[in-house]
């Protein structure tokens, strides 16, 4: 049975990986050349090859094992984009204002974590489900406030008041999988670790 496992990708491994975002968007063009578009998804999904991320034989080594445990394409797993893993840009530290996660209304207990992409009615909301649970720094009204993390729901003893701010900061894992049940593997001439392609693609939850 295919499950979940609470472990991440080897990031010796996985900075070398290369990928990014996909959407799906369905065109028809019309008999007056005018164009109709849609999609299907409101999130996007992530891929990547971490196969240029593999240049010695421990990596290999280590890559085969990690492989293995997972039983090939069965078990999901945490990956670290490592273009994109952070409230902020990538050079800077989290900080608990990065994210504004929503207002209070003196009821509400639960904020879901968001990465917003962009500004005003265009911007793109990503849900953000594995958050690196010690990195998590949460403020309302600016002001540190005391939570509990439940996967990627920010919970509150107390309510914020009404109008209150809720902001976060966090580091963040992406659940994937991989996309191939073989791996090919070798070594070069000079012994270097070399894989073709190690596809990895992202898993929705929630």
């Amino acid at each position: 049975m295919s499950a979940f496992h609470d472990v991440l990708f080897p990031l010796s491994v996985g900075l070398g990986a290369r990928g990014g975002p996909e959407r799906l968007t369905e065109i028809v063009e019309l008999a007056s050349g005018h164009e109709e578009r849609n999609s299907p998804w409101a999130h996007s999904r992530r891929r990547w090859d971490a196969g240029p991320g593999v240049r010695s034989r421990d990596d290999l080594a280590v890559l085969t094992a990690f492989f293995e445990a997972r039983r090939g394409r069965l078990h999901a797993f945490r990956f670290r984009d490592p273009a994109d893993h952070a409230s902020c840009l990538p050079s800077g530290v989290p900080a608990a204002g990065d994210q504004l996660l929503g207002l209070g209304d003196g009821v509400r207990t639960r904020f879901a974590l968001i990465k917003r992409y962009g500004a005003g009615e265009s911007a793109y909301q990503r849900p953000i489900h594995l958050p690196v649970s010690d990195s998590v720094l949460v403020a309302v009204t600016g002001a540190p406030a005391a939570f509990t993390l439940d996967g990627g729901e920010v919970v509150f003893d107390a309510p914020p008041a009404d109008g209150a701010a809720v902001t976060a900061g966090f580091r963040f894992d992406v659940p994937v999988r991989f996309d191939t049940d073989r791996l090919e593997v070798s070594l070069d001439h000079f012994g270097a670790g070399l894989a073709a392609s190690v596809p990895l693609v992202e898993v929705r939850r929630g």
